[in-house]
């Protein structure tokens, strides 16, 4: 993946952006700093790190849902002059919460939203070979937070349809979670659930 410029990001979800974040920059050295409300401490948290030399890239990802104004204030300088190799992201739900002048440092942009739905389009009780590598092929390209949402959707699911799992298919989601907390493979995790259901019709 080539290097990203330091940028604003705007999206809805802070933190499972950060992750995704975190995911797709894995070449590289990621530090996140995600919190509540970002801080005076936190920034000069920022700042520390920012100045441990790195010969690569470096990305600083600070995802907040609330952005205190001293805070913004102490990093306008490691903003606007940033160490060699270091990249920012800042990670935030309104454009509103960010003061102009850190605006005016980097480019912004809004992320599209990706809300995982309710209820899913898959019937697990008629669920056949096809149908599973029609929903892995789907969402496997889904973060691990958004994977961990879809393993959950996917037993609410079984529960509302009325699908009677035996206990080896509920040790399979267990499994699927814990896996998914190793950073196993999406389209793995989903094929071991929906596989045991697909054995079971």
């Amino acid at each position: 993946m080539s290097p990203r410029r330091s940028e604003i990001i705007i999206t809805d979800d802070v933190e499972v952006y950060a992750e995704k974040l975190k995911e797709e920059l894995s070449d590289s050295r990621v530090v996140l700093f995600v919190k509540e409300k970002f801080l005076i401490e936190d920034a000069k948290a920022v700042i520390a790190e920012a100045y441990i030399s790195e010969e690569r890239e470096k990305y600083l990802v600070i995802a907040a849902k609330e952005y205190n104004i001293y805070s913004q204030n102490a990093l306008l300088k490691v903003l606007e002059e940033p160490p060699k190799n270091i990249i920012f992201i800042l990670v935030s739900p309104s454009k509103s919460s960010l003061l102009p002048t850190i605006r005016s440092r980097l480019p912004v942009r809004k992320e599209e939203q990706h809300t995982m739905p309710s209820s899913l389009e898959i019937d697990l009780k008629r669920l056949d070979i096809q149908g599973v590598f029609e929903f892995v092929s789907q969402h496997k390209n889904s973060s691990r937070n958004e994977m961990k949402k879809l393993v959950e959707a996917l037993y609410i699911q079984a529960l509302k349809q009325d699908v009677q799992l035996k206990e080896r298919e509920i040790e399979n989601f267990d499994m699927a979670y814990r896996l998914i907390e190793l950073n196993a493979r999406g389209s793995s995790v989903l094929l071991l659930i929906l596989m045991g259901l697909v054995h079971e019709n």
